[in-house]
């Protein structure tokens, strides 16, 4: 693997910036402080956002072939998109998202995550052990994204299993036969994305109306999938972990002395579900004194920037409101800043007001384990029992 973005390699001794080869042998320029991860951010021009979607492992010819048979596309459109198209997407996406119709949603997101969370204390409190991703967390921001954009009507299952396949896919070191089974199930779903794009309502409706082509309209979509909803239940399920071994800020939470919000916001900046993201070098340039050449992969690492001594007063502990602790990168920043930021907090203040006092008094049975990943963490389970 290229490198593991979380866990102890985040407090270890970098430089600045740091030339690491990946798995297959390409060179990246990874990049670790706080002020030069924001610089790239807040250029487009100069470090364009073109190869954030690309695979970390080149797809054989095999696996382009049954990408190619289901009609699998992925134009720029948010993420990977520094066309001048990119704001006019952007802003469609963008009011789908408003702040005002994510606030709308809290009272109903808050009902179903005390249901959520009476069961599973029950079940606690019969000795049981209950799984906090799977039970809780794994579902809730799909839930929430499709009463926003209107998606299509699929089992949740079966979106979950698609998301967790794309990232797997475009972010993960493989071998060929796992490249060609996950390749057959992305192309499933982007066929079922590609006949909902032409006819659905909501967010789809809207893109079609701006003008937007049906490639456009299944890029966004596609996107959303995966970022719109794994990385918060990703999030979710790292954050609860993080506060299981917090009883201070616990405390905090049931006295009031601590604010949730802080709580969300330093659990983003100590255990972001995003650790890294890319981009290329458009011209020859100068980072942090360094020359950069052209076609350079830049490889910004979010979970470090976030730690920066530089930036945070205690970096490595979890303290909610110090210093510095909102200055994180955890939904990037300049134009391609994550556009479901709120939705984002918002279901993590719910959930952490709603569901933290049942981590009191419990043991972790099986902590969150995160396969080896470029960019994305992807917990798969979190399981807790009293006692």
């Amino acid at each position: 693997m290229l490198f593991r973005g979380w866990g102890e390699s985040v407090d270890e001794r970098w430089p600045d910036l740091a030339v690491v080869a990946d798995h297959v042998g390409v060179d990246h320029l990874v990049v670790t402080r706080h002020a030069l991860v924001r610089q790239v951010l807040a250029d487009p021009v100069t470090w364009r956002p073109d190869n954030a979607l690309d695979a970390v492992t080149p797809l054989p010819v095999a696996a382009l072939r049954v990408l190619a048979g289901h009609r699998f596309r992925l134009p720029p459109t948010l993420a990977n998109n520094s066309s001048a198209s990119h704001p006019a997407i952007r802003a469609v996406v963008a009011e789908a998202l408003h702040p005002s119709r994510v606030a709308a949603q809290q009272p109903w997101l808050t009902g179903l995550v005390r249901q959520r969370v009476a069961r599973l204390a029950a079940a606690l409190d019969a000795g049981e052990p209950v799984d906090l991703y799977a039970d809780l967390a794994a579902d809730l921001p799909l839930l929430v994204l499709a009463r926003l954009v209107e998606l299509p009507d699929a089992p949740v299952g079966a979106v979950k299993d698609f998301a967790r396949a794309a990232l797997e896919l475009f972010w993960a070191p493989l071998d060929t036969d796992r490249q060609l089974a996950l390749a057959a199930e992305v192309g499933r779903f982007h066929t079922v994305l590609r006949d909902f794009a032409g006819t659905g309502g909501g967010l789809a409706a809207a893109l079609r109306a701006d003008g937007h082509s049906p490639d456009v309209v299944v890029g966004a979509l596609f996107f959303l999938l995966v970022a719109g909803q794994e990385t918060t239940s990703q999030f979710l399920t790292l954050l609860l972990h993080r506060l299981t071994a917090e009883p201070a800020v616990r405390a905090g939470l049931r006295t009031g002395s601590v604010a949730v919000a802080d709580v969300v916001e330093e659990g983003l900046r100590l255990e972001p579900p995003i650790v890294t993201w890319r981009r290329v070098a458009a011209v020859d340039a100068t980072l942090g004194g360094t020359a950069v050449a052209a076609g350079t992969s830049v490889v910004l690492w979010l979970a470090r920037a976030g730690r920066d001594p530089e930036v945070v007063a205690a970096p490595g502990r979890f303290l909610p409101g110090q210093r510095g602790s909102r200055r994180h990168l955890a939904f990037g920043a300049g134009a391609h800043r994550c556009v479901g930021a709120q939705l984002a907090r918002m279901e993590a203040a719910v959930v952490v007001t709603e569901a933290a006092a049942l981590l009191d008094g419990v043991r972790v049975v099986r902590p969150p384990w995160c396969p080896d990943n470029l960019t994305f963490r992807m917990p798969d389970t979190f399981v807790v029992r009293r006692g």
